[in-house]
């Protein structure tokens, strides 16, 4: 299943009203807004990009707990039903081309199918944007 940027936006209103999520949705809107930016100026479709960047740190939803995001948001989304081309920017957004150990924010705990996802996959030009907004959006 795909995401509508006003379902993204739907579920990210939802998970406002719980005060824990407010730091990682601006987070998310920041990276998404600059995200759409940087496509559109490269010639990519920046409503997807925007979407990608939105739900990046999904995995943060409703807890403190963040040394598994990456992992919880991806399994959230897919047990929405959402395709792997949204859900795998939850994986993807912390690691630079394929480098499961060149993590932003410093060294997660081992875990077989995230080291084995990001070392076999391939990113695409949207992930690798959203690499680098994650990083120019700082307040989180």
């Amino acid at each position: 299943m795909e995401l509508t940027k006003s379902q993204v936006l739907n579920m990210l209103a939802e998970d406002e009203k719980n005060p824990i999520n407010r730091g990682w949705i601006a987070h998310g809107k920041c990276v998404g807004e600059t995200a759409g930016v940087i496509a559109a100026a490269i010639g990519l479709d920046a409503e997807f990009a925007q979407i990608l960047g939105m739900i990046h740190d999904i995995g943060k939803r409703n807890t403190k707990e963040v040394v598994f995001h990456d992992i919880l948001g991806y399994e959230y989304l897919k047990s929405l039903g959402i395709d792997d081309r949204y859900a795998a920017v939850c994986l993807t957004h912390s690691y630079l081309n394929n480098d499961d150990t060149c993590v932003a924010g410093g060294y997660l705990p081992e875990n077989a199918f995230r080291t084995e996802f990001i070392r076999n996959h391939t990113y695409t030009p949207y992930e690798e944007i959203i690499n680098l907004c994650d990083l120019m959006c700082t307040a989180k």
